[in-house]
């Protein structure tokens, strides 16, 4: 038994009450996987969904590090089901890493599936390609490249500004590779457009709305980089908000409509519920002040940590507190050379952020940390954080939900082991299931 395969099944024993499928879970996004080439996709002219790079890369290697899979795509997302720790239905967002004791792979008939250590542990589905995604704007762009869809296809990202206005060593967050995977998409010849023409977006979500016959696509995500001037003549608010308005306008209430975007003053809150963003997402990206004022040294510049929180819980008066969903990145708490070295004060720390927005009604939810090598913390901690912490969050996460009586947050699809879409964490995967609505 190698040393991976040892330190998940001790972790799946001694935490118990985490879902088994969350423990893989959080290894395969904190450490990524690779793909042996019968697992690549064909990009955009097969029959699996590929990878459309959204907004970060969310790989361990660059595009000239990954081989084959920069050239053929691997897929968006997995699914993992049975094997012999019988998994329950998992979605895991793609993370590449060629050098991961995880790989995915087909057996002689043609089945894929994921080996750990060299054994194989479950049985992989991959996304189908969407029928929307065979269709082109009449300018000849992918809809994967102006409105690629993750989670299952729940999910419509619309990166609408690919790069960010934090710029180089002393403004951009030290985890975040948005300006760098502008970068090599760019030099690798790959469409990977800056700014998105709303009406482009608004011709991608009729094809979307066309054929998504079945109506899986239920959200839409408006984001990119953080804007400290203006974009096309536009502030944050305006830039990220006349695109809600254009959508809300051209299809009322196909989508629930969310926002990424900075902690901003609550009359430019308002007019992002004004323009018919249903959902805001000011991401407080790490809990422990030293930590957010060494790793969003923008952030920390333009906005500052005690206001960033205070603008957020303005932003409850807005939305309602159940609307407003800040991310935080899970993992960096750990990141040396400045975070935390013992999983238990990482863990308290996450902890009292969770307390401090949860007792005001307001649930964060996380992406779980992928140390992109092009960044300083990636390169500084190619392994991540430990599983351990991952493990111990998902515990704590659900603990102080159930102390303050709040459920899982809306947009995020279905929770519960089995269920959850979410690919990116593990959060609502390690929430109860909801209980049928009784007629």
């Amino acid at each position: 038994m190698g040393s991976r395969t040892a330190l998940v099944e001790d972790l799946m024993e001694r935490f118990p009450h985490v879902p088994r499928e969350a423990v893989f879970k959080e290894d395969l996004l904190r450490g990524g996987v690779a793909f042996d080439a019968s697992a690549l996709s064909d990009n955009e002219d097969g029959e699996v969904k590929p990878k459309s790079y959204f907004i970060f890369s969310f790989d361990h290697g660059t595009l000239p590090e990954l081989g084959e899979a920069a050239l053929r795509r691997p897929p968006e997302e997995i699914i993992l089901t049975g094997g012999p720790y019988g998994l329950r239905r998992t979605v895991v967002s793609v993370r590449v890493n060629p050098s991961s004791p995880y790989r995915v792979a087909a057996d002689e008939e043609g089945r894929l599936g994921l080996y750990l250590d060299g054994t194989r542990i479950s049985d992989v589905g991959v996304p189908p390609m969407p029928e929307y995604y065979r269709h082109t704007l009449s300018n000849g762009k992918s809809v994967m490249e102006v409105a690629p869809t993750i989670q299952w296809g729940y999910l419509i990202y619309l990166t609408v500004f690919r790069v960010c206005q934090y710029f180089g060593a002393k403004e951009e967050c030290q985890y975040c590779d948005i300006n760098h995977n502008w970068r090599q998409h760019k030099a690798a010849g790959r469409p990977y457009t800056g700014v998105k023409d709303v009406e482009e977006v608004l011709e991608a979500l009729e094809i979307i709305d066309r054929y998504d016959t079945q109506k899986a696509s239920t959200a839409y995500t408006l984001t990119g980089g953080a804007i400290t001037k203006t974009v096309s003549g536009r502030d944050e608010a305006d830039f990220y908000g006349h695109y809600a308005k254009a959508i809300e306008e051209r299809f009322p209430g196909r989508w629930i409509g969310k926002v990424v975007a900075q902690a901003l003053p609550k009359d430019d809150v308002q007019r992002f519920k004004d323009y018919g963003v249903q959902i805001y997402h000011p991401n407080y990206e790490v809990w422990d002040r030293r930590l957010f004022e060494l790793y969003c040294p923008g952030k920390e510049r333009y906005v500052g940590r005690d206001e960033w929180h205070r603008r957020i819980l303005d932003s409850a008066d807005v939305f309602g507190a159940r609307n407003v969903i800040p991310n935080f990145v899970a993992g960096v708490e750990m990141a040396e050379p400045f975070g935390f070295t013992d999983v238990d004060e990482a863990i308290a720390s996450t902890t009292e952020g969770l307390r401090f927005f949860m007792s005001h009604g307001i649930t964060p939810r996380f992406t779980t940390w992928c140390p992109e090598p092009t960044t300083p913390l990636g390169k500084a901690n190619p392994q991540g954080a430990p599983l351990e912490y991952h493990i111990r969050l998902l515990e704590a996460y659900r603990a102080t939900m159930d102390e303050f009586g709040l459920s899982s947050p809306p947009g995020y699809g279905p929770p519960g082991p089995g269920n959850a879409v979410f690919s990116v964490s593990s959060f609502m995967d390690s929430l109860p299931a909801q209980k049928p609505t009784s007629v």
